[in-house]
């Protein structure tokens, strides 16, 4: 499991006088909560980067006067002008507590139905899922193995030890569709056929009509 560590210091100051000033030094205010108590704290925001630009899961390891805290990342907020991160929520890592977390999907294998021409559409790039942190990981890997030209992997295919999904079951997270090439050699294909059997129609001889009645 990939962790990175950000070096802070706990807040002392609060009130929109004391955040305008951490900002205007290019520190990003903080909170980590889920612990035995709520931690207020400040952090340069380029420590951040890698915690937030990232589409991975990872654990973030706040050092603060010392003391290390194991957290997830949980809330952004950015500035609405510049789009700069102006604050950041954390909650904490306790042994015997489950956390919520939304985890990565990775899909692997090779779709029977993209080697038959289909193209592979994926619909969903994370689950939420329930755990304890122990269980955590960075993703979540996805066998398209088995996946047909017009098939579905739902939510309820995912099949996880230790994991409780949240998500609605029956929500597909990937799919195989026909390609536009695809759709266009069967299109062609129709008429080829209704032509085909065209001839064999007309080879068949026609009804004798019945004599008329001789009056």
């Amino acid at each position: 499991m990939k962790s990175i560590t950000i070096e802070g210091q706990l807040r002392t100051g609060f009130g929109k006088g004391a955040t305008r000033q951490l900002r205007s030094q290019e520190m990003v205010p903080g909170v980590i909560y889920g612990g035995s108590q709520e931690i207020n704290f400040y952090a340069p925001a380029a420590a951040f980067r890698k915690l937030v630009y990232t589409p991975s899961f990872q654990i973030a390891e706040v050092v603060l006067e010392g003391k290390t805290y194991r957290t997830i990342l949980k809330d952004l907020q950015f500035d609405k002008i510049d789009d700069q991160l102006i604050h950041i929520d954390l909650l904490e890592l306790v042994e015997d507590k489950k956390v919520i977390a939304d985890i990565p999907l990775k899909f692997v294998g090779a779709s029977k139905g993209v080697k038959d021409g289909g193209k592979l559409i994926t619909k969903m790039k994370s689950l939420k899922i329930k755990t304890l942190p122990k269980y955590l990981k960075e993703q979540i890997e996805v066998s398209i193995d088995n996946l047909e030209l017009n098939g579905n992997i739902r939510v309820e295919d995912v099949k996880l030890d230790n994991y409780e999904i949240l998500n609605s079951p029956r929500i597909p997270i990937a799919s195989v569709v026909l390609t536009r090439q695809l759709k266009q050699e069967e299109a062609a294909a129709t008429p080829a056929a209704a032509t085909a059997a065209a001839p064999a129609a007309a080879a068949k001889p026609a009804a004798a009509k019945p004599a008329a009645a001789k009056k």
